[in-house]
């Protein structure tokens, strides 16, 4: 079976971390909101924390401390004025920390996303149940192995590009070009572990991250 090709259609700080009673959990993940418009940051912790150990920073340098081998996801915002979020996202990256982390932005995405190594990307205004099926994804991701995870990445990459810029753009950039070629190479590599998957609950999952999947 080969993989196939799927169309694009209050303060909440308490000492850096908000949790909820341990008995309102139903995950044990914790979830790092970053946003330094505190309203906004506030609003998506408080849609999280019954579900999650939310902790939330206002601002790149808190996100930087707050940031640990502890944290399974990260929401993060791109235009911050201490630090850009790109600039965080490097940071931790480089920390080597196994995390999902998603940018949830207001910046329109551009093909400057390409080399970014973020799992998703969500362009606000963001709706609840949008903010917790992509931590949901990032979730079900953790279970993947490396190869699963960059082929989902890049190809939340291609899938937003795709959304935003018209076929002619797209064409005629050789960053897409590029991208397009890394992801059909997944694919094919990924192959085997599809056939192996074949109509379990995980290969359902996976075609549920895609916009318009099967």
């Amino acid at each position: 079976m080969s993989f196939p090709r799927y169309p694009v259609t209050g303060d909440h700080r308490i000492t850096g971390q908000t949790m909820s009673s341990a008995t309102s959990h139903t995950d044990d993940a914790t979830v790092l909101v970053v946003d330094d418009e505190r309203d906004i940051a506030d609003l998506y912790s408080a849609w999280l924390e019954e579900s999650y150990a939310v902790r939330t920073a206002y601002g790149a340098g808190e996100a930087l401390d707050h940031a640990d081998e502890d944290v399974d996801v990260v929401l993060l915002d791109r235009q911050m004025p201490e630090m850009t979020g790109d600039e965080v996202l490097e940071r931790v990256r480089e920390r080597d920390l196994d995390c999902r982390v998603v940018m949830v932005t207001a910046v329109d995405p551009d093909f400057d996303i390409v080399d970014m190594p973020f799992d998703d990307y969500l362009t606000k205004p963001v709706m609840l149940e949008e903010l917790r099926d992509a931590v949901e994804r990032m979730r079900t991701r953790e279970s993947y192995d490396e190869q699963m995870q960059d082929f989902f990445a890049l190809s939340a990459k291609k899938a937003t590009l795709e959304a935003q810029k018209d076929p002619v753009e797209l064409r005629n950039n050789e960053e897409y070009e590029r991208l397009d070629e890394r992801v059909e190479k997944l694919r094919q590599e990924a192959d085997d572990t599809v056939a192996e998957l074949g109509e379990s609950e995980d290969f359902e999952a996976m075609f549920q991250e895609f916009p318009g999947g099967a």
